[in-house]
């Protein structure tokens, strides 16, 4: 990891950094698969699986027989995980429902909002050397509470062209029963336009590669919303005296591992923790399986030693981490002064891990400095809310003036008149 000692502000924009590759060089590919699975749907999709994951599928739908059968192919004990998991990510995302929202504006004047679920999405799980199982709980349960009409799934297919056991037990459990063994590009582009077999939505779910990545932006283009901009995982540690630095490198090297793009950033107040967390990390790499693929995360990481609380809280603002860990003696100063993260944990006793898999809170959160505008998928996500308005004659009367003046002001006259023919009926018993 590169170090920094007391940087100027003036130098922040290059620390700031994340190691995000230029997109554009794919979005040829994009288009091209675009096209031909909107013209060819089924065969294009298969063609582009062959292709890309050098599987030959005969069929595209995982059947009822291999979503039954995979409860028997994982251990009691991850399925006991797994339930537990579930049911603290439903009991968060639960308590986000919300009541009608109704006013009174004026005297005759009834407003009000309402949400409504989205009613066709569709979730994207990575495959790979790690199937994101917990991110299939993230989204499917609040797109169940929500009360989405139609949840479909993608994901890909292994050497085998089967999709792994843990993923078919998640998807019953969270009663999801249309999943399809495809990914990469040719999956957004399938649910986008819909086929044969898969159908279109209208919105889409899901981190993934680089071509996901843009295969998810491009499919906007074609009236598909998607859930954020996505970029490499990250996570920034601040920390002061009164933390562990063993806890500190455990938790950077959790995020490192993701992939080796992931970016990873220590921040302290403290110069001494830079030595201890350096060599924490140094100790606990050599164990990890994917050593190698943080390694390569670490690359581009960094620890940062700023003067005073004042300029780290500014620093952390200035990067807007996807995961944010806070272990610090003053951690409501901190905390009140906070304006961008997608996920924040508190004290020495609370991993990035636990929101990844189990405390509840969802794990889909925005990336590459994108906390500053955007949240991290919740029950909001999955629903979109309508306004609503009954206006009674009183009611016409005491703001018809007020509309016929403002649509008389922007020359509008048949705004006004809607008005206007109203009030004179009423003036006239009519």
């Amino acid at each position: 990891m590169q170090r920094f000692f007391h940087p100027p502000v003036d130098q922040w924009e290059r620390l700031l950094k994340r190691p995000t590759a230029s997109y554009s060089d794919l979005e040829p590919l994009v288009a091209e698969v675009f096209d031909a699975v909107r013209k060819k749907g089924d065969s294009a999709v298969i063609k582009y699986t062959e292709k890309f994951d050098k599987v030959q599928l005969t069929s595209l739908e995982v059947s009822p027989a291999e979503i039954q059968q995979a409860q028997h192919e994982i251990s009691p004990e991850l399925q006991r995980s797994i339930q537990n998991a579930k049911r603290n990510i439903e009991a968060f995302h639960r308590a986000q429902k919300t009541e009608k929202v109704q006013v009174e504006t004026q005297p005759g004047v009834l407003c009000w909002q309402e949400k409504r679920p989205i009613e066709k999405v569709g979730l994207y799980i990575p495959g790979g050397s790690a199937p994101l199982f917990s991110t299939l709980l993230m989204l499917a349960v609040p797109a169940q509470i929500a009360g989405c009409n139609e949840i479909i799934l993608c994901t890909p297919p292994n050497a085998s062209g089967t999709i792994p056991a843990v993923i078919r037990y998640t998807a019953a459990l969270c009663g999801i029963q249309k999943i399809y063994k495809i990914g990469g590009i040719q999956s957004i582009a399938a649910m986008t336009f819909g086929t044969a077999t898969i159908p279109s939505v209208y919105k889409i779910f899901g981190p993934g590669n680089q071509y996901v990545t843009v295969a998810k932006q491009w499919a906007t283009r074609f009236h598909v919303s998607i859930d954020m901009p996505a970029g490499p995982s990250e996570l920034l540690v601040m920390a002061d005296k009164s933390a562990d630095s063993d806890f500190i490198a455990a938790d950077l090297l959790s995020q490192a591992e993701h992939g080796p793009d992931s970016q990873v950033i220590f921040v302290t107040t403290a110069p001494s923790l830079l030595d201890a967390v350096q060599n924490a990390i140094e100790n606990q790499l050599m164990t990890l399986p994917r050593r190698f693929i943080a390694e390569k995360a670490l690359e581009h990481s960094k620890l940062i030693c700023l003067p005073t609380s004042e300029l780290a809280q500014s620093f952390i603002n200035a990067y807007g981490p996807e995961h944010y860990i806070l272990c610090v003696e003053d951690e409501k100063e901190f905390l009140s002064n906070l304006q961008n993260a997608g996920s924040v944990f508190i004290g020495n006793y609370t991993p990035e891990s636990a929101g990844d898999y189990a405390s509840g809170t969802n794990h889909t959160l925005p990336t590459n400095g994108y906390a500053k505008q955007y949240s991290g998928v919740n029950l909001d996500s999955f629903t979109k809310s309508i306004t609503f308005q009954k206006i009674s004659e009183k009611g016409i009367k005491g703001l018809g003036e007020t509309i016929m003046h403002m649509a008389a002001a922007e020359g509008l006259d048949a705004h006004k008149n809607a008005v206007s023919i109203r009030l004179k009926k009423l003036a006239d018993g009519l």
